[in-house]
């Protein structure tokens, strides 16, 4: 897509509230070079892959600096468009679906940190998040309260395996509602998170 900021700094999909996409393309045969900076600056703080699309007698006037995540000289064909778009999208944001677990309603954002239940976004300690997304990351498998004190809390750790109860109820209190539940116990052994339906 061809690419301008509102006044706002804003991109258009933004205004009409629709999806963002997944990379940006900017096509210098239509913009200001100072309109391309702030939307390669925007498209940085979105973390948003950006390629620029260059005409190919624009090219002695290119600027560098610009420093767009690819650069493409135009024309070219869609093949090369798609696979260089791909490649950007990898190039940020590494393999796709590496960074987020989803279980049901249940989403895990491993690199954000970020945890949301139906679309709605639930705070965590740092313990609290390690100790579900080791259970999340193995749906099924059980893990016992010694095994779970160490994978989380270190080998080091002095305090007893009540500590690990603690922290499941107080999770299960935050991620979990009457019908919704995703931690299971087992009892006189652990703990382990239900595999998906």
């Amino acid at each position: 897509m061809s690419c301008r900021l509102d006044d706002t700094g804003d991109f258009p999909w933004e205004a009409d509230g629709a999806d963002t996409p997944d990379a940006v393309v900017l096509d210098l045969s239509t913009m200001e070079m100072a309109d391309a900076r702030r939307a390669v600056g925007s498209c940085r703080e979105r973390k948003l892959p950006v390629v620029a699309a260059l005409p190919k007698d624009a090219i002695g006037r290119y600027d560098p600096t610009l420093n767009p995540d690819d650069l493409l000289i135009c024309p070219t064909s869609d093949d090369e468009l798609t696979l260089r778009m791909q490649q950007v999208v990898f190039r940020v944001n590494g393999p796709s679906g590496s960074q987020t677990l989803s279980i049901g309603d249940l989403s895990i954002d491993l690199e954000r940190y970020e945890v949301s239940v139906a679309g709605r976004r639930v705070t965590l300690t740092y313990k609290e998040f390690q100790l579900l997304s080791l259970l999340a990351s193995n749906p099924g498998r059980v893990y016992t309260r010694e095994a779970l004190l160490s994978q989380v809390w270190g080998y080091d750790y002095l305090g007893g395996t009540r500590t690990v109860d603690v922290h499941v109820r107080r999770l299960r209190s935050k991620v979990e509602s009457p019908g919704r539940s995703f931690v299971e116990t087992i009892w006189n052994v652990g703990y382990r998170f239900k595999a998906p339906g």
